[in-house]
């Protein structure tokens, strides 16, 4: 299977499917001295995860993330204060899965020959033929993003070091829009709704602030706890704080649901989706992904243009369209109104607005990276609809009777800040190299 690979410099390989054993993320240019840890990792995971609240699939899989390789076990020397450092070599994340039961697997038997309208599945038996990993959609289920955020965060752990700071939060759900909000304020926010959700995420607590999974713990000592976990994710979940709205915006000025900075357009966004679920339907939505830190001149021409790189971000299930700065709304506009004007102000390039979303040419110019991801209904639901046998090519009926979300955009904004970090770490560790080499040969000139 080709396709399952990103980058040049800062490079991710991902594997796996929603009801193989695992998944896995094998990432490559990460720089040796860096500390990581499983829990750093997971306090993103659990923020994509499913079965998390009202508005994501039932599905109870915890994504707890094992790192196999590319961390030092032990100081290199003694007392030299590097365990758990980075070594500089490819780094392996494995999650595995623990909620795939046979019950569920039988509900995908039972209607796998009549492919879900919308899904990958029709497409991807007729490229891979009846060996297709037709069970939970495989490689084309949302759960394959669980890699993109694993590595994603070691991306914007090194970004963050940088100085780049990368954000994303819901911007509109089943209708509802939130207003515009500055950065700043957007970013206050993410990080205090990440801290309410690693609060009241059982599994952080119990494994991670309790210590029942250890860093100094061996590969097979961890599998360990993993599989006593999996005969314990009802009890484990069993002790989630209850999510009392007033109670979580008093203390972290958050919605308890939904990442998005406006508290008022949240609620109104979760009552939006959960009427649109209740009738067996699905809805849609918008994630804004934004990056403030950004070098001018980040990025590459032609092929490479940062903002086309950031487009790939249609790879992420679900993501029909990305648009930067102002968009699809520049068709509508003259080129007075597009034009970013500048000024100098002491020895500073500033900006007057931000339409190009802070990238022309391809490169940035300096201004925040501003960029828009639509993400489409989830396809199945509870409705009949009308689909094939795709053995026979007779006409069938189908009513989906598997877990499912009832929008999918509450989770897709980690996703979306995770896979803007790997695209701009590639492109900043490729614009550090040709600043440096410019540097020296200027220097011997």
């Amino acid at each position: 299977m080709f396709g399952c690979h990103l980058g040049r410099l800062f490079q991710v390989t991902v594997a796996g499917g929603s009801y193989q054993e695992g998944l896995s993320a094998t990432i490559q240019g990460v720089p040796a001295g860096m500390p990581l840890s499983e829990r750093e990792i997971y306090g993103d995971l659990l923020l994509r995860k499913p079965g998390a609240d009202e508005l994501s699939s039932p599905r109870k899989e915890p994504d707890l993330p094992v790192i196999y390789a590319g961390v030092n076990a032990a100081d290199t020397v003694e007392n030299a204060g590097n365990k758990h450092h980075t070594n500089g070599t490819p780094l392996v994340v494995l999650i595995p899965n623990l909620d795939r039961h046979f019950e569920h697997i039988k509900q995908y038997q039972d209607t796998n020959r009549t492919p879900r309208p919308g899904h990958a599945s029709y497409a991807s038996f007729v490229k891979y033929g009846p060996d297709d990993d037709a069970i939970g959609a495989g490689i084309f289920s949302g759960r394959y993003t669980c890699t993109i955020v694993a590595a994603g965060m070691v991306a914007k752990k090194i970004l963050k070091a940088c100085g780049i700071e990368v954000f994303a939060f819901v911007r509109e759900a089943a209708g509802v829009a939130a207003p515009d909000v500055d950065s700043a304020t957007a970013l206050k926010s993410g990080e205090a709704y990440k801290a309410m959700r690693r609060d009241y995420d059982p599994f952080y607590q119990e494994l991670f602030v309790k210590g029942r999974l250890d860093e100094d713990m061996r590969f097979l000592q961890k599998m360990k706890v993993l599989s006593e976990v999996e005969n314990e994710i009802d009890a484990i979940r069993a002790k989630t704080p209850e999510f009392r709205a007033a109670e979580i915006l008093e203390k972290y000025g958050v919605h308890p649901v939904l990442n998005c900075p406006d508290i008022e357009a949240a609620e109104e966004m979760t009552k939006a989706a959960l009427k649109v679920s209740a009738g067996g339907d699905s809805s849609g939505g918008l994630v804004e992904v934004r990056a403030t830190g950004v070098p001018a001149g980040l990025g590459e021409p032609v092929f490479d243009k940062l903002d086309a790189e950031l487009g790939r971000m249609l790879g992420i299930g679900a993501v029909k369209a990305v648009e930067i700065g102002a968009g699809m709304k520049v068709k509508n506009l003259t080129g007075s109104q597009t034009n970013d004007q500048m000024t100098a102000e002491g020895g500073k390039v500033k900006f007057d607005t931000n339409s190009a979303g802070g990238i022309t040419g391809g490169l940035a110019t300096g201004q925040e990276i501003i960029a828009r991801l639509a993400v489409k209904p989830t396809p199945t639901i509870a409705k009949r609809q009308h689909t094939v046998d795709k053995y026979t090519h007779k006409n069938a009926e189908l009513a989906a009777i598997t877990r499912r979300d009832p929008t999918i955009v509450a989770r897709i904004w980690p996703v979306a800040e995770n896979y803007a970090s790997l695209v701009l770490l590639d492109h900043l560790l490729m614009h550090f190299g040709y600043q440096k080499l410019m540097e020296t040969i200027k220097g011997k000139g």
